[in-house]
């Protein structure tokens, strides 16, 4: 039994140091953010967003304000022209939280989209760049708990990504 364990023991430090060697990782994240395409993206949907949230203030202003002339008005109108301008007044909001939800739920996925187009672009890139190098895994940086910094190929990968993608296309 001794014996048994002792040639586990070696089978599984051989092992585990022969997979240490051909291993390298990358973080996504910066990927994402730095290369040109995933930075060109996420600009155009920071100016869609401040767009959208500029028009969804200034519409909720106007709302505001006419709230303040249904108010203003409560005394010199009857209470039933009254309750009609108050539930046009609710439908209103109701709308507009439907418009502003949708907005943004639209800018969501059309970030998620190109977020997963870049990642498939990304994708050949890094079985290349695995076959070129004899590397036979790559992990995301965020699942390495402690590594050396030379196993890193971010910035490569950065490099080669932003020669061949240099936009991505929003919906």
């Amino acid at each position: 039994m001794k014996k048994f364990s002792v040639i586990t023991l070696f089978f599984l430090l051989f092992s585990l140091n022969s997979f240490a060697d051909n291993s390298h990782f990358i973080d996504f994240t910066k990927v994402l953010n730095s290369s040109k395409a995933g930075a060109g993206a996420q600009k155009k949907l920071q100016e869609k967003f401040v767009s959208e949230s500029k028009k969804f203030k200034k519409l909720e202003e106007d709302i505001r304000n006419e709230e303040t002339d249904i108010i203003s008005q409560k005394k010199t109108i009857s209470a039933e022209e009254y309750q009609k301008k108050v539930e046009k007044l609710r439908k209103k909001v109701a709308n507009l939280q439907k418009s502003k939800q949708t907005s943004f739920k639209n800018i969501s996925k059309s970030r998620n989209d190109a977020k997963l187009t870049l990642l498939k672009s990304l994708n050949p890139i890094l079985k290349k760049y695995m076959e070129e190098n004899k590397i036979k895994i790559i992990l995301d940086k965020k699942a390495v708990v402690l590594g050396d910094i030379s196993l890193e190929i971010t910035d490569q990968i950065i490099a080669t990504l932003n020669k061949e993608v240099s936009s991505i296309k929003i919906n």
